[in-house]
């Protein structure tokens, strides 16, 4: 009992530090800085593992997984989360491990739960730099990030509102790497579709880590609406062929290799059974038979409402495959 009250005690001092730095009026995700701590899953990097569902009321649009890496000289932090409030927790949390400048912030793909939170690092720090794929960039500069505010917005019942979209300005390159204090960060821009057409997966070989963004999820199932089944299988591949031992998924617990070939089997089982099953069945019809082939998947986040989806988006993406 004794512990619960000193962890509770810090979590409201740290609430109203928060509060007193940025203004009555900035808003910070209270139940991230109370409940979600981060992981130290290396000797320099960190996640804080978000919960699995959709964004909603409940979790104020906190569902992803925002990592970050100390060195002794500064801190590089990537995917800060779906909103300003989300983004001012995970900055708190920073701020209880370390001091150091960050100047570096890195975006995985287009989807806006995974950098809205952009905005509490220019806060900050006017000189931080954002990098992203360049397609994700033109996609957010286009119409995507006030779409993802909206929609971002519309499923929180408004708990995002105030997130402006601080758009990344910084184009990654296919094996782009920053030297940090030591450490390497590689860039791995991904050819084509995988989730969507803007992923980027970052190592740290030294430490042997990857994060994958939503190429790669565990015991979580996401949308595909954005990307590729096959290019999802391909993306897995290129993965398992990296010397890395622990992998930060998009969704779901940093975990080892085998989570790159869970997910890989997963969007390869659904694919292939509909490439073999489209000539004589339609999508309703494959659905029994393809469930069959995924009964270690059963329990994932995400199964029940992506599932049907997933064979539709697959059939379309066979059609188009036969052109």
């Amino acid at each position: 009992m004794k512990k619960t009250l000193v962890s509770l005690s810090v979590g409201v001092f740290w609430g109203s530090m928060v509060s007193s730095a940025w203004g009555e009026d900035k808003k910070v995700h209270q139940d991230l800085l109370d409940t979600y701590k981060p992981e130290q899953v290396s000797e320099h990097v960190y996640v804080i593992h978000g919960p699995m569902g959709y964004p909603d009321k409940q979790n104020q649009g906190f569902m992803n997984n925002p990592g970050f890496i100390v060195t002794d000289k500064e801190v590089v932090v990537i995917d800060p989360g779906s909103s300003s409030a989300i983004g001012r927790a995970v900055l708190a949390h920073i701020r209880k491990i370390s001091d150091k400048p960050i100047n570096k912030v890195l975006t995985t793909h287009v989807h806006g739960d995974h950098w809205l939170g952009n905005q509490a690092f220019q806060e900050e720090n006017p000189e931080v730099k954002f990098y992203a794929h360049p397609a994700m960039i033109e996609e957010a500069k286009n119409g995507a990030a006030e779409e993802w505010i909206g929609t971002m917005n519309s499923m929180t019942d408004n708990a995002t509102e105030g997130t402006e979209a601080i758009i990344p300005t910084e184009a990654l390159a296919d094996g782009q790497t920053f030297e940090l204090d030591g450490l390497t960060l590689k860039a791995h821009v991904i050819d084509g579709k995988a989730h969507t057409d803007t992923d980027v997966m970052f190592e740290v070989p030294e430490e042997k880590v990857l994060f994958t963004g939503d190429t790669i999820n565990n015991k979580r199932i996401v949308r595909m609406d954005d990307g590729s089944f096959a290019g999802g299988v391909k993306a897995a591949e290129y993965a398992l062929g990296l010397d890395v031992d622990k992998i930060v998924p998009g969704h779901g617990h940093t975990g080892s290799r085998n989570v790159l070939t869970y997910y890989r089997d997963y969007l390869g089982k659904v694919y292939n059974s509909v490439k073999a099953m489209r000539e004589d069945m339609e999508a309703h019809e494959m659905k029994p038979k393809i469930e069959a082939q995924l009964a270690d998947y059963k329990d994932w986040a995400g199964y029940n409402e992506e599932l049907g989806k997933h064979i539709s988006l697959s059939v379309l993406e066979a059609e188009q495959e036969d052109f």
